[in-house]
């Protein structure tokens, strides 16, 4: 019986069937095969979710809708050729091909090309219009305009509200207060690009030298924002102005992933408005440590310069010979020459006048008549000669004179505009200096004030006045302060301070001892009990 039931739970033979067997692998292959066969090119549309990209330089990513997810995935070389990379939350287009991966048993599409499609035709329209003006060479590197290195002026265009001016301002008086012109514009809304176009063009209109001041530099700064607030700024009219301004223009429109056309037209681009306050000026206490380490090196290099100098000179010095030596051979020839000189003064004198006598014997009047008409004529040459080239110099210098005269004026009035500047801003700069003076001096009066009384208040807390109002005396015979009984009691008088006077007393005659141990001090006596002579406040012994 229990052989029959072991047989019942025993599996039956395997019956034959003519169905083909098929592998792991040969079954994943054929799948493979059909699905690339059946979806060789397709065009995904959906919403990028998560988003990786390892150390291989391949994309990963997945698509999906509100109702399933495909994996995607973009090799390196793929990747390097698309004009728009996916980012988690865009909806895009993908056009690729479907495969499978039999490793983890999964479908996935190879993707050769990725359009936006969430932005519609606003991506679309943004990816036009930058070509088109790429192409017309307005974002051409060759073209910008490099950012002076301090300029004095710097124009604003922005909303004069918002956040950004202040950071800009903020920013600016930390590393290098500068004259700022601010040109109020609408940041956001179908007036924003009309506005800003008309900011720069209006900045690069003032004519230097005029009573606004023209920027060195122009900054176009606003906040971060979606691609629809941003839009005024890639608008073609704004770009065309940021690639027309003569004035450098830094762009710092948005955060550092926001990127428009105004960016790309401008000079330079800055991550946020505060980058751009900090690409528009340096820091002024790194270039004064600059410029105090160059003075230094430039002194130490100076003095350095002169004790080589003065070292090589004095080696050579112990070269030369001594100076009797060179002046001995001089000095000797010198007497020789000497010695010799009467005798040929002399004879000098007697070759001269026998010369002398021989011209002067052929020597006649008529002669001498020639020869001062003859050099009376050639001085006359010479002076008519002289007037000619003295006409002709002085006209030279009566022109050159007129053109120097007519510069003068023009030069005056700048040195007087300019002198006029500096007198205004050093009269601001005084303005604001004394306001800070007269600030400190009223903040340092009270902040002693304050210590005076403070220090009041401890004298007051530590004196031994207010030890007596808490009901102690202080004991003096005359001007010395008595501690114990036995100086008190031969005192001849006493003087007793409480807190609101003094009182004078007499001790008792053989003095009294403080009581020690079990003793009993005497009582004080009353009023009544006191002898009339006595004085009225009693003996306190």
């Amino acid at each position: 019986m229990a052989q029959r039931g072991m047989d019942l739970f025993e599996d039956p033979a395997p019956q034959p069937s003519n169905q083909p067997e098929y592998t792991v692998s040969e079954l994943s292959g054929a799948v493979k095969r059909v699905i690339e066969g059946e979806f060789g090119l397709v065009r995904v549309r959906g919403e990028v979710g998560r988003v990786s990209r390892p150390a291989s330089g391949h994309l990963y990513f997945d698509l999906k809708d509100d109702r399933s997810v495909i994996a995607a995935i973009s090799w390196k070389g793929q990747v390097a050729k698309m004009q728009v990379r996916p980012e988690e939350g865009m909806e895009v287009v993908a056009t690729g091909r479907m495969t499978t991966f039999p490793g983890q048993s999964k479908y996935q599409l190879i993707v050769d090309d990725v359009a936006p499609a969430g932005a519609g035709a606003l991506m679309a329209m943004l990816e036009k219009r930058r070509a088109a003006l790429q192409a017309e060479g307005l974002f051409d590197p060759a073209r910008k305009k490099p950012i002076p290195y301090l300029p004095q002026v710097i124009g604003v265009v922005t909303s004069p509200s918002g956040a950004v001016i202040r950071d800009i301002l903020h920013r600016l008086r930390d590393r290098f207060p500068r004259h700022v012109l601010i040109w109020p514009v609408a940041v956001q809304g179908q007036d924003c690009a009309a506005q800003v176009a008309a900011a720069i063009r209006g900045f690069n209109a003032i004519e230097p030298g005029g009573p606004i001041p023209r920027p060195d530099l122009l900054i176009v700064a606003r906040g971060g924002g979606s691609l629809e607030d941003l839009w005024g700024f890639n608008e073609e009219i704004v770009a065309r102005a940021a690639a027309a301004s003569r004035i450098p223009l830094i762009s710092a429109v948005g955060h550092e992933t926001d990127t428009t056309l105004i960016d790309h037209a401008a000079d330079r681009r800055a991550p946020t408005p505060t980058a751009a306050a900090e690409m528009a000026v340096p820091v002024r206490l790194e270039l004064l440590a600059a410029v105090d380490g160059n003075g230094a090196r430039l002194s130490r290099a100076i003095a350095q310069g002169a004790d080589r100098r003065g070292q090589r000179l004095r080696d050579l010095a112990r070269a030369l010979p001594r100076l009797d030596t060179l002046l001995g051979g001089p000095q000797q020839r010198f007497d020789a020459a000497v010695q010799r000189l009467g005798g040929a003064l002399g004879l000098a004198v007697a070759k001269k006048r026998s010369a002398f006598e021989m011209r002067a014997a052929r020597l006649t009047p008529a002669s001498l008549l020639g020869l001062v008409t003859r050099r009376r004529d050639a001085v006359e040459m010479r002076m008519s000669d002289l007037e000619a080239r003295f006409l002709r110099r002085s006209d030279a210098r009566h022109a050159a004179f007129d053109k120097w005269a007519s510069r003068l004026t023009p030069a005056l009035h700048r040195l007087i505009a300019q002198a006029d500047r500096q007198r205004f801003e050093g009269t601001a700069k005084l303005v604001q200096l004394s306001a800070r003076l007269d600030a400190a001096s009223a903040a340092r009066l009270a902040e002693m004030q304050r210590r005076l009384d403070a220090l009041d208040r401890t004298r007051q807390t530590l004196g031994y006045t207010e030890t007596l109002r808490r009901g102690y005396a202080v004991v003096r015979a005359g001007a010395d302060v008595v501690t114990e009984a036995a100086i008190a009691a031969n005192a001849p008088a006493l003087e007793i301070e409480f807190h609101d006077g003094r009182v004078s007393v007499v001790p008792e005659a053989g003095g009294a001892t403080p009581p020690r141990g079990g003793a009993k001090a005497r009582p004080r006596p009353t009023p009544e009990e006191a002898p009339e002579s006595g004085p009225t406040q009693g003996s306190l012994f």
